[in-house]
């Protein structure tokens, strides 16, 4: 009788396959493709082990998400959530060094857009749900896997549309762990921490609008839209809002700080914070809000005064400070210029503590016995934000472990992102661990 293969020996495949399949996500309708190739692949591979998959369109045609649950041990236990997203944002194949949708395996790497967000944790979570069916694992408590569309977009056609369509996919689900988080960072020769998503800021999204008199552009004019607009975007994107540390980003610098002897002083938090290198990037954007304008536009002709103009500006908001950060936007926006939200999703804030994050720890020191857990708080936003809603705690909990020399931050939505194929491999050890245990 053949051994079912190890989730670790089809890991590389998965993922390589499943970047192949271009999905990438515009946030345009028309020009968004490859999700529903990418749920029928995924669908197909569950299928193929005895899974009974759900594969929904969410409203939109080819915005297609898969489900299925597979049974745990104690049925009265709150089920576990396993999500990840199909959809990556757009690449230019003329800045690449490999094609990014070839899933090529070489010089160590798996390479193509996806590779880390977040088709790796979508191969490797494939791979053990595979194995788990295959080999007949029963798992302590109900999993269930989410494979969703649409996130690099904020979710609308994918786990915002499930939680709010499909809650009874979820039921009984009080945790869930998603992307960005468990990868490792090197601080010595024999350390390694290991970051868990704890947090991660709000995401709003702004459209400003001012309203002025049109007009020949040769006369004087005292109610010009565009001058409106600009003061309001140029007074924001140059505004610096309060230091704040949240429970989850103290905890980090605490711990850090016993880890490297670092110290962190909030008088010079920023320039401390730049000694953790290109980690640096991620954590110094979470000790205050943001708002940095993205998009213009206004008129039609050169000598032709508009009678709009308008702006978007990309937030993102500490969690608790929403109030406050709406006021001090306000103050700053003035009286001409209005706002609405493009998109507007909550903060996430879950505390690092109980038999979860236990188990994270405890399947990653089985793989690597030097791992430190360290609970950090995520610049950007996942899918954990629409799954909080039915009531779940949310972490990002990908594992990885990577070379010290690698800048992993700049692989996400970067030229040339790759994931170590032995990072894969060991990722999928350990989640596998992690799901018996869990």
């Amino acid at each position: 009788m053949t051994t079912p293969a190890a989730a670790e020996d089809e890991v590389v495949e998965l993922t390589s396959e499943l970047i192949r399949i271009d999905t990438t996500n515009t946030g345009d309708l028309e020009t968004t493709t490859g999700e529903r190739e990418a749920a029928e692949y995924v669908a197909a591979k569950l299928t193929e082990v005895g899974y009974e998959v759900e594969v929904l369109e969410s409203g939109a045609p080819g915005r297609s998400n898969v489900v299925c649950r597979l049974e745990g041990a104690d049925p009265s236990r709150g089920a576990l959530l396993v999500h990840g997203h199909l959809d990556v944002v757009p690449a230019d194949a003329s800045e690449w060094s490999v094609h990014p949708f070839s899933g090529a395996v070489q010089d160590g790497y798996v390479w193509g857009r996806g590779a880390v967000d977040m088709k790796d944790m979508v191969g490797m979570t494939l791979a053990v749900a595979r194995h788990f069916k295959r080999s007949g694992v029963v798992p302590p408590r109900d999993i269930v896997f989410a494979f969703v569309a649409d996130e690099e977009a904020g979710g609308s056609y994918g786990a915002q549309w499930l939680t709010k369509h499909r809650p009874d996919l979820f039921e009984g689900c009080t945790e869930a762990v998603g992307e960005v988080g468990g990868f490792s960072m090197t601080l010595g020769e024999d350390q390694r921490v290991y970051l868990i998503e704890a947090a991660e800021k709000g995401i709003a999204w702004m459209r400003l609008r001012a309203r002025g008199k049109p007009g020949h552009g040769s006369f004087l004019h005292d109610d010009n839209a565009v001058t409106h607009v600009a003061e309001a975007v140029a007074r924001l994107g140059n505004h610096t809002f309060p230091l704040v540390l949240t429970d989850t980003v103290r905890a980090f610098l605490e711990q850090m700080s016993e880890l490297t002897g670092l110290e962190f002083p909030e008088d010079d938090l920023e320039g401390s914070i730049a000694k953790l290198g290109p980690l640096s990037r991620i954590v110094g954007a979470t000790v205050r809000d943001t708002a940095n304008p993205t998009m213009l536009s206004a008129g039609y002709k050169a000598n032709v005064i508009p009678s709009t103009a308008e702006a978007v500006v990309d937030c993102r908001v500490l969690p608790g400070r929403e109030e406050a950060f709406l006021r001090e936007v306000d103050e700053l926006l003035g009286p001409d210029v209005t706002r609405e939200w493009v998109q507007n999703l909550p903060a996430v804030e879950t505390p690092f503590e109980g038999a979860l994050t236990d188990a994270m720890a405890a399947a990653l020191r089985e793989e690597d016995p030097t791992a430190k857990t360290v609970p950090y708080m995520l610049s950007g936003g996942t899918d954990a934000k629409s799954f909080q809603d039915l009531g779940m705690r949310c972490y990002g909990f990908a594992p990885l472990r990577l070379p010290p020399e690698l800048d992993f931050a700049s692989l996400f939505h970067g030229i040339d992102e790759r994931v170590p194929v032995d990072a894969l491999r060991f990722g999928a050890r350990v989640l596998d661990r992690f799901l018996r245990t869990c």
